[in-house]
């Protein structure tokens, strides 16, 4: 266990460093072919109840999806974690224009306060469609995140709801494109992975 722990650390390390090296003009640029992928795939556009994360500098920017979604007519929930444990809820958005009057968590994230009671997903009619941000993927679909747990956690959760198991399409820069994710019995793959394929 000690081993897989240092060989995902040292995983971490090198992909934070390769995404950094990435100019701002790169991200946008990548972000917006994986933008269009997704808009363009069959199982979002048949999909209604959707989670997005909301995108830090580092990763794949989410307001062109959001703002899509709200255009569709779609149920946009988004995360709203426990800092304390590896707890996360999903919980709706009512409108792409709001996230930029949440509250910013110690991650810079906006995210609804502790006494913003909002519709969680599981608590009403489950999840089509779970978008995930990452560290780094493999091919296989493994998953290496910032290890806090809460999407493992989270799709727990899921898996014991009536509607069953949301389908999960993670969106990557190219960079962070693995050969091989060092995985533990616990930690579940996504279905899909979008990224730019030159």
């Amino acid at each position: 266990m000690a081993a897989l722990i240092a060989a995902k650390q040292a995983l971490q390390i090198d992909l934070k460093k390769s995404i950094s090296q990435l100019s701002d003009q790169e991200k946008l640029r990548q972000s917006h072919i994986v933008t269009q992928m997704l808009i363009n795939h069959p199982k979002y556009q048949s999909c209604q109840r959707i989670a997005v994360f909301l995108s830090m500098h580092d990763e794949v920017q989410t307001e062109a999806i959001i703002e899509d979604m709200f255009q569709k007519g779609k149920v946009c929930f988004i995360p709203k974690y426990q800092n304390k444990s590896r707890h996360m809820d999903m919980v709706k958005l009512t409108a792409a224009s709001e996230i930029h009057s949440l509250p910013l968590t110690s991650w810079n994230i906006p995210q609804p306060s502790e006494e913003d009671h909002r519709e969680e997903a599981l608590d009403t009619g489950g999840l089509d469609l779970i978008l995930m941000p990452g560290l780094g993927f493999d091919k296989n679909g493994n998953r290496l995140g910032h290890g806090k747990g809460y999407y493992d956690t989270y799709q727990g959760r899921c898996m014991n709801h009536p509607k069953g198991e949301p389908y999960t399409i993670a969106l990557a820069f190219k960079e962070q494109i693995c050969d091989a994710i060092p995985v533990a019995d616990n930690d579940i793959q996504v279905d899909e992975i979008l990224y730019e394929l030159k």
